[in-house]
Protein backbone atom coordinates (compact mmCIF):
# COMPACT_ATOMS: atom_id res chain seq x y z
CA UNK A 1 0.00 0.00 0.00
CA UNK A 2 1.68 3.34 -0.89
CA UNK A 3 2.26 6.17 0.72
CA UNK A 4 -0.38 8.47 -1.21
CA UNK A 5 -3.09 5.73 -1.00
CA UNK A 6 -2.73 5.81 2.56
CA UNK A 7 -3.29 9.75 2.89
CA UNK A 8 -6.22 9.30 0.50
CA UNK A 9 -7.86 7.33 3.00
CA UNK A 10 -6.19 9.48 6.07
CA UNK A 11 -7.94 12.24 4.02
CA UNK A 12 -11.28 10.38 4.00
CA UNK A 13 -11.34 10.34 -0.07
CA UNK A 14 -14.21 8.62 -0.87
CA UNK A 15 -12.47 6.22 -3.62
CA UNK A 16 -9.44 5.50 -1.45
CA UNK A 17 -11.61 4.09 1.13
CA UNK A 18 -13.97 2.50 -0.87
CA UNK A 19 -10.55 0.39 -2.83
CA UNK A 20 -9.03 -0.12 0.77
CA UNK A 21 -12.43 -1.89 2.13
CA UNK A 22 -12.52 -4.12 -1.08
CA UNK A 23 -9.42 -5.38 -0.35
CA UNK A 24 -9.45 -6.41 3.10
CA UNK A 25 -12.76 -7.88 1.98
CA UNK A 26 -11.05 -10.00 -1.04
CA UNK A 27 -8.46 -11.09 2.61
CA UNK A 28 -4.75 -12.26 1.42
CA UNK A 29 -2.12 -10.46 1.62
CA UNK A 30 -3.46 -7.56 0.43
CA UNK A 31 -5.60 -6.67 3.13
CA UNK A 32 -2.90 -7.68 5.97
CA UNK A 33 -1.32 -4.89 4.07
CA UNK A 34 -3.88 -2.18 4.27
CA UNK A 35 -4.26 -2.82 8.01
CA UNK A 36 -0.71 -3.02 8.59
CA UNK A 37 -0.61 0.60 7.29
CA UNK A 38 -3.65 1.91 8.51
CA UNK A 39 -3.79 0.48 12.29
CA UNK A 40 -1.62 2.90 13.44
CA UNK A 41 -3.99 6.03 12.76
CA UNK A 42 -6.67 3.85 14.49
CA UNK A 43 -8.78 4.16 17.97
CA UNK A 44 -10.42 7.42 17.53
CA UNK A 45 -13.95 6.64 15.96
CA UNK A 46 -16.58 5.38 18.29
CA UNK A 47 -18.11 2.07 17.53
CA UNK A 48 -21.74 1.75 17.82
CA UNK A 49 -23.76 -1.25 16.89
CA UNK A 50 -27.04 -1.65 15.98
CA UNK A 51 -28.74 -5.09 15.93
CA UNK A 52 -32.44 -6.66 16.53
CA UNK A 53 -34.80 -8.76 14.92
CA UNK A 54 -35.55 -8.51 11.53
CA UNK A 55 -38.65 -6.35 10.67
CA UNK A 56 -37.90 -3.75 13.72
CA UNK A 57 -36.28 -0.92 11.49
CA UNK A 58 -33.02 -0.59 12.52
CA UNK A 59 -31.77 0.25 9.15
CA UNK A 60 -34.52 3.43 8.87
CA UNK A 61 -33.27 4.21 12.76
CA UNK A 62 -29.67 4.29 11.66
CA UNK A 63 -30.44 6.38 9.02
CA UNK A 64 -31.66 8.75 11.06
CA UNK A 65 -29.22 8.52 13.66
CA UNK A 66 -26.52 9.53 10.94
CA UNK A 67 -28.42 12.14 9.84
CA UNK A 68 -28.98 13.35 13.54
CA UNK A 69 -25.17 13.02 14.15
CA UNK A 70 -24.81 14.65 10.80
CA UNK A 71 -26.72 17.56 12.10
CA UNK A 72 -23.85 17.89 14.99
CA UNK A 73 -21.46 18.52 12.41
CA UNK A 74 -19.82 14.46 12.91
CA UNK A 75 -18.59 12.72 10.00
CA UNK A 76 -20.28 9.18 10.20
CA UNK A 77 -19.48 6.08 8.64
CA UNK A 78 -21.85 3.16 8.64
CA UNK A 79 -21.34 -1.08 7.83
CA UNK A 80 -24.52 -2.73 6.69
CA UNK A 81 -24.09 -6.41 7.02
CA UNK A 82 -26.44 -7.74 4.86
CA UNK A 83 -27.44 -11.59 4.23
CA UNK A 84 -25.22 -13.25 1.35
CA UNK A 85 -27.02 -13.36 -1.93
CA UNK A 86 -27.62 -17.26 -2.60
CA UNK A 87 -27.13 -16.49 -6.20
CA UNK A 88 -24.00 -14.12 -6.29
CA UNK A 89 -22.35 -14.49 -3.08
CA UNK A 90 -22.33 -10.44 -2.77
CA UNK A 91 -24.26 -7.91 -0.35
CA UNK A 92 -28.25 -8.02 -0.87
CA UNK A 93 -27.81 -4.19 -0.64
CA UNK A 94 -31.43 -3.42 1.09
CA UNK A 95 -29.87 -1.27 3.22
CA UNK A 96 -28.05 1.23 0.70
CA UNK A 97 -31.34 1.46 -1.03
CA UNK A 98 -33.08 2.58 2.38
CA UNK A 99 -30.28 4.99 3.09
CA UNK A 100 -30.23 6.57 -0.44
CA UNK A 101 -31.22 10.19 1.24
CA UNK A 102 -27.49 10.30 2.97
CA UNK A 103 -26.20 9.24 -0.50
CA UNK A 104 -24.94 12.54 -1.15
CA UNK A 105 -23.29 13.33 2.27
CA UNK A 106 -19.62 13.79 1.57
CA UNK A 107 -20.21 13.12 5.63
CA UNK A 108 -21.47 9.78 5.54
CA UNK A 109 -19.86 6.73 3.95
CA UNK A 110 -21.82 3.47 3.31
CA UNK A 111 -20.83 0.08 2.84
CA UNK A 112 -22.98 -2.72 2.59
CA UNK A 113 -21.05 -6.01 3.37
CA UNK A 114 -22.34 -9.77 2.78
CA UNK A 115 -22.43 -11.87 5.46
CA UNK A 116 -20.61 -14.73 3.46
CA UNK A 117 -21.85 -17.20 5.63
CA UNK A 118 -19.84 -16.21 8.87
CA UNK A 119 -21.83 -16.18 12.22
CA UNK A 120 -22.94 -14.08 14.71
CA UNK A 121 -24.55 -11.57 11.83
CA UNK A 122 -21.12 -10.06 11.11
CA UNK A 123 -19.16 -10.36 8.14
CA UNK A 124 -15.70 -11.93 8.81
CA UNK A 125 -14.36 -9.05 7.27
CA UNK A 126 -16.54 -6.13 8.81
CA UNK A 127 -14.20 -4.35 11.62
CA UNK A 128 -11.46 -4.85 9.37
CA UNK A 129 -13.54 -2.46 7.32
CA UNK A 130 -14.80 -0.48 10.50
CA UNK A 131 -10.49 -0.10 11.01
CA UNK A 132 -10.61 1.78 7.59
CA UNK A 133 -13.25 3.82 8.74
CA UNK A 134 -11.48 4.55 11.76
CA UNK A 135 -7.90 5.81 10.09
CA UNK A 136 -10.32 7.37 7.69
CA UNK A 137 -10.95 9.91 10.29
CA UNK A 138 -15.00 9.36 10.90
CA UNK A 139 -15.98 10.06 14.54
CA UNK A 140 -19.10 7.73 14.83
CA UNK A 141 -19.04 4.23 13.15
CA UNK A 142 -22.49 2.62 13.05
CA UNK A 143 -22.13 -1.45 12.35
CA UNK A 144 -26.11 -2.55 11.70
CA UNK A 145 -26.10 -6.91 11.83
CA UNK A 146 -28.17 -9.10 9.87
CA UNK A 147 -30.58 -9.60 12.78
CA UNK A 148 -29.76 -13.11 12.44
CA UNK A 149 -30.91 -14.52 16.22
CA UNK A 150 -28.78 -16.03 18.69
CA UNK A 151 -25.45 -15.04 17.46
CA UNK A 152 -26.21 -11.48 16.84
CA UNK A 153 -24.56 -11.26 20.78
CA UNK A 154 -21.30 -11.16 18.73
CA UNK A 155 -21.57 -7.72 17.61
CA UNK A 156 -21.22 -7.02 21.70
CA UNK A 157 -18.04 -8.11 21.56
CA UNK A 158 -17.24 -5.63 18.59
CA UNK A 159 -18.88 -2.13 19.68
CA UNK A 160 -18.78 0.20 22.49
CA UNK A 161 -22.12 0.49 23.01
CA UNK A 162 -24.84 -1.86 21.36
CA UNK A 163 -28.48 -0.42 20.59
CA UNK A 164 -31.00 -3.35 20.22
CA UNK A 165 -33.83 -2.13 18.55
CA UNK A 166 -37.50 -4.21 18.98
CA UNK A 167 -40.64 -3.49 17.74
CA UNK A 168 -44.34 -4.14 18.75
CA UNK A 169 -46.63 -7.03 17.61
CA UNK A 170 -43.48 -9.15 16.54
CA UNK A 171 -43.69 -11.44 19.97
CA UNK A 172 -40.01 -11.53 20.24
CA UNK A 173 -39.61 -10.45 23.82
CA UNK A 174 -39.45 -13.80 25.02
CA UNK A 175 -37.02 -14.69 21.99
CA UNK A 176 -35.06 -11.51 23.46
CA UNK A 177 -34.34 -13.19 26.85
CA UNK A 178 -33.67 -16.59 25.19
CA UNK A 179 -31.51 -15.70 23.29
CA UNK A 180 -29.48 -13.65 25.12
CA UNK A 181 -29.72 -10.13 23.42
CA UNK A 182 -31.00 -8.21 26.82
CA UNK A 183 -27.88 -9.13 28.05
CA UNK A 184 -25.82 -7.03 25.46
CA UNK A 185 -28.05 -4.17 24.95
CA UNK A 186 -26.51 -0.93 26.31
CA UNK A 187 -29.79 0.72 24.65
CA UNK A 188 -32.68 -0.96 24.14
CA UNK A 189 -35.04 0.95 21.37
CA UNK A 190 -38.83 0.02 20.57
CA UNK A 191 -39.29 1.17 17.35
CA UNK A 192 -42.65 2.17 15.72
CA UNK A 193 -43.56 3.12 18.60
CA UNK A 194 -46.84 4.63 16.88
CA UNK A 195 -48.31 1.00 16.89
CA UNK A 196 -50.35 -0.89 19.40
CA UNK A 197 -48.84 -2.94 21.47
CA UNK A 198 -45.80 -0.40 21.78
CA UNK A 199 -47.24 0.06 25.66
CA UNK A 200 -46.97 -3.65 26.24
CA UNK A 201 -43.58 -4.12 24.96
CA UNK A 202 -41.59 -1.15 26.61
CA UNK A 203 -43.25 -2.98 29.81
CA UNK A 204 -42.14 -6.48 29.02
CA UNK A 205 -39.05 -5.48 28.47
CA UNK A 206 -38.51 -3.22 31.56
CA UNK A 207 -39.83 -5.83 33.83
CA UNK A 208 -37.46 -8.18 32.59
CA UNK A 209 -34.41 -5.80 33.13
CA UNK A 210 -35.64 -5.72 36.21
CA UNK A 211 -35.52 -9.26 37.23
CA UNK A 212 -31.41 -8.74 36.30
CA UNK A 213 -28.75 -8.84 39.17
CA UNK A 214 -27.29 -5.19 39.59
CA UNK A 215 -24.37 -3.38 41.27
CA UNK A 216 -24.36 -0.16 42.50
CA UNK A 217 -22.33 0.89 39.56
CA UNK A 218 -23.83 -1.07 36.89
CA UNK A 219 -25.00 0.27 34.04
CA UNK A 220 -29.21 -0.41 33.35
CA UNK A 221 -30.19 -0.05 29.54
CA UNK A 222 -33.09 2.82 29.23
CA UNK A 223 -36.10 1.61 26.95
CA UNK A 224 -36.75 4.17 24.73
CA UNK A 225 -39.86 4.85 22.21
CA UNK A 226 -38.76 5.77 18.64
CA UNK A 227 -40.95 6.48 15.46
CA UNK A 228 -37.24 6.23 13.18
CA UNK A 229 -39.58 6.75 9.68
CA UNK A 230 -40.52 9.90 11.19
CA UNK A 231 -37.71 11.27 12.95
CA UNK A 232 -39.45 10.58 16.59
CA UNK A 233 -37.27 10.19 19.08
CA UNK A 234 -33.71 9.81 17.41
CA UNK A 235 -32.73 12.67 19.84
CA UNK A 236 -33.06 10.54 23.02
CA UNK A 237 -31.23 7.74 21.56
CA UNK A 238 -27.98 9.50 20.67
CA UNK A 239 -28.22 11.06 23.69
CA UNK A 240 -28.32 7.67 25.65
CA UNK A 241 -25.71 6.50 23.86
CA UNK A 242 -23.57 9.42 24.90
CA UNK A 243 -24.40 8.82 28.26
CA UNK A 244 -23.38 5.41 27.99
CA UNK A 245 -20.13 6.77 26.35
CA UNK A 246 -19.49 8.71 29.52
CA UNK A 247 -20.39 6.16 31.89
CA UNK A 248 -17.95 4.07 30.49
CA UNK A 249 -15.32 6.56 30.26
CA UNK A 250 -16.18 7.26 34.20
CA UNK A 251 -16.06 3.85 35.56
CA UNK A 252 -12.51 2.98 33.19
CA UNK A 253 -14.33 0.74 30.89
CA UNK A 254 -13.13 1.66 27.22
CA UNK A 255 -9.60 -0.06 27.85
CA UNK A 256 -11.22 -3.15 28.54
CA UNK A 257 -13.98 -3.15 25.92
CA UNK A 258 -11.20 -2.13 23.76
CA UNK A 259 -9.25 -5.49 24.60
CA UNK A 260 -12.44 -7.58 24.29
CA UNK A 261 -12.74 -6.15 20.74
CA UNK A 262 -9.21 -7.12 19.97
CA UNK A 263 -9.82 -10.73 21.64
CA UNK A 264 -12.60 -11.49 19.71
CA UNK A 265 -10.93 -10.16 16.34
CA UNK A 266 -7.74 -12.45 17.15
CA UNK A 267 -10.18 -15.65 17.48
CA UNK A 268 -11.53 -14.80 14.41
CA UNK A 269 -8.53 -14.42 12.19
CA UNK A 270 -7.16 -17.32 13.70
CA UNK A 271 -10.20 -19.59 13.17
CA UNK A 272 -10.11 -17.79 9.21
CA UNK A 273 -6.62 -18.31 8.44
CA UNK A 274 -6.27 -21.80 10.29
CA UNK A 275 -8.99 -23.26 8.09
CA UNK A 276 -7.23 -21.65 5.32
CA UNK A 277 -4.13 -22.86 5.44
CA UNK A 278 -5.50 -26.22 6.46
CA UNK A 279 -7.91 -26.58 3.12
CA UNK A 280 -4.91 -25.27 1.02
CA UNK A 281 -3.32 -28.56 1.23
CA UNK A 282 -6.45 -30.28 0.41
CA UNK A 283 -7.92 -30.49 -3.61
CA UNK A 284 -11.35 -31.14 -4.05
CA UNK A 285 -11.06 -35.06 -5.03
CA UNK A 286 -9.72 -35.84 -1.74
CA UNK A 287 -12.03 -33.77 0.31
CA UNK A 288 -15.38 -35.32 -1.78
CA UNK A 289 -13.64 -38.65 -0.76
CA UNK A 290 -13.57 -37.74 2.84
CA UNK A 291 -16.81 -36.93 2.63
CA UNK A 292 -17.89 -40.39 0.47
CA UNK A 293 -16.63 -42.50 3.52
CA UNK A 294 -18.68 -39.94 6.35
CA UNK A 295 -21.70 -40.62 3.97
CA UNK A 296 -21.05 -44.30 4.04
CA UNK A 297 -20.79 -44.47 7.91
CA UNK A 298 -16.84 -45.33 7.35
CA UNK A 299 -15.74 -42.69 8.96
CA UNK A 300 -17.16 -40.02 11.77
CA UNK A 301 -16.78 -36.39 11.45
CA UNK A 302 -14.22 -36.80 14.41
CA UNK A 303 -11.87 -38.93 12.56
CA UNK A 304 -12.46 -36.79 8.94
CA UNK A 305 -11.16 -33.61 11.01
CA UNK A 306 -8.17 -35.10 12.91
CA UNK A 307 -7.33 -37.01 9.48
CA UNK A 308 -6.92 -33.39 7.88
CA UNK A 309 -5.29 -31.68 10.61
CA UNK A 310 -2.51 -34.58 11.28
CA UNK A 311 -2.01 -34.15 7.09
CA UNK A 312 -1.72 -30.39 7.74
CA UNK A 313 0.92 -30.87 10.66
CA UNK A 314 3.13 -33.07 8.45
CA UNK A 315 3.36 -30.97 5.33
CA UNK A 316 4.12 -27.92 7.92
CA UNK A 317 6.82 -30.26 10.18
Amino acid sequence: MDTEWIEAVRAGNPRAVARAISAVERGGPGAHAVIAALFPFTGRAQIIGVTGAPGTGKSTLVNELAKYYRRRGDRVGIVAVDPTSPFTGGAILGDRLRMQDLSGDPGVFIRSMATRGSLGGLASATFDAVQVLDAAGFDLILVETVGAGQSEVDIAKNAQTTVVVDAPGLGDEIQAIKAGILEIADVLVVNKADRDGAGATVAALEMNLNLKPKSEKSWRPPVLKTVAIRGEGTGDVVDWIGKHRAYLEAEHLLKAKERARFRSELDMVLQRELMSRLLSHLDGDEMDSLVDKMASREMDVYQVANQLLHAAERSQA
